[in-house]
């Protein structure tokens, strides 16, 4: 009778301390698809954010939604076939495609108005209605895109794209930012600012841009804004980021595991609460 006893008390400790667990589903684009997909960086980067956050936070399990190039307006028109599941938690982390495709940005009232899928601003009062639908009493968390240097693609050089520091289609993607911001705002909902706030800057993207020194043809480690006017041939030229340039991101775009250290460790602060 006494074991039986023990093993009651036992049991009820045991239940009483029993992590539970809630879902978290990450929406976003390829900075959220990699995590699941390292072998396509090259494998440069060893854990995603996503796998970082449920490293110091076990009580959560992620579903990756994340879409390799994909927008708020790809995100928007395919939102009821996504199969996003009910969840106790959705973060939204897009805008960086959509200014560089030269998406329309609108104004905060196509949000508050819903005029549909042809601004971000709409494209983001679809996604966010759906999730509402999903689950009404879930936290929505939105993540601002993090700034950008020149990007060019591992697997690919000829996919390449300047950076933040350049206007695309008269728009800054700090434009794009400050639209989440807003968002957030009207909606009252948790925004991590990883654009004006994580630290990471077009600076610290790279360490240096290794490329042919135009008046000699030799190769020379260009420190930004050194490089930003030095042309790169994809057809002739070696990959300008060496393992050795890496620092927040290991292409000029997409985090390394410095940079997703950083999105995991300020999407932890908001999760703790």
């Amino acid at each position: 009778m006494k074991r039986i006893s023990q093993f009651i008390i036992l049991v009820l400790i045991s239940t009483s301390f029993s992590i539970q667990h809630k879902q978290w589903v990450a929406i976003g684009d390829s900075i959220t698809y990699l995590n699941d997909h390292p072998e396509e960086t090259g494998n440069r980067v060893t854990k995603g954010y996503m796998t970082r956050v449920v490293e110091k936070l076990p009580e959560f399990d992620f579903i990756n939604r994340g879409r390799n190039g994909w927008t708020s307006g790809d995100i928007a028109a395919k939102i009821e076939t996504l199969d996003i599941p009910r969840a106790d938690i959705y973060s939204v982390f897009l805008g960086t495609n959509d200014w560089w495709r030269g998406r329309t940005l609108g104004t905060l009232n196509d949000y508050k108005s819903s005029t549909g899928n042809n601004t971000v601003f709409g494209s983001f009062r679809l996604i966010i209605n759906r999730l509402r639908t999903l689950n009404n009493k879930a936290q929505i968390i939105l993540m601002t895109p993090i700034q950008r240097g020149d990007f060019v693609y591992i697997n690919n050089m000829a996919n390449m794209a300047y950076g933040s520091y350049r206007e695309k289609e008269s728009q800054s993607l700090e434009q794009f930012a400050n639209a989440i911001l807003e968002i957030g705002s009207y909606e009252k909902l948790v925004v991590v600012d990883l654009y004006h706030k994580s630290g990471m800057t077009v600076k610290n993207m790279v360490k240096f841009k290794r490329l042919k020194e135009p008046a000699t043809g030799k190769y020379k480690d260009y420190v930004y804004p050194d490089f930003v006017d030095v042309p790169f041939n994809p057809k002739t030229d070696e990959y300008p980021y060496p393992i050795e340039a890496i620092d927040m991101t290991y292409d000029g775009l997409h985090p390394s595991d410095e940079g997703n250290a950083v999105i995991a460790k300020m999407l932890v602060e908001v999760l703790k609460n």
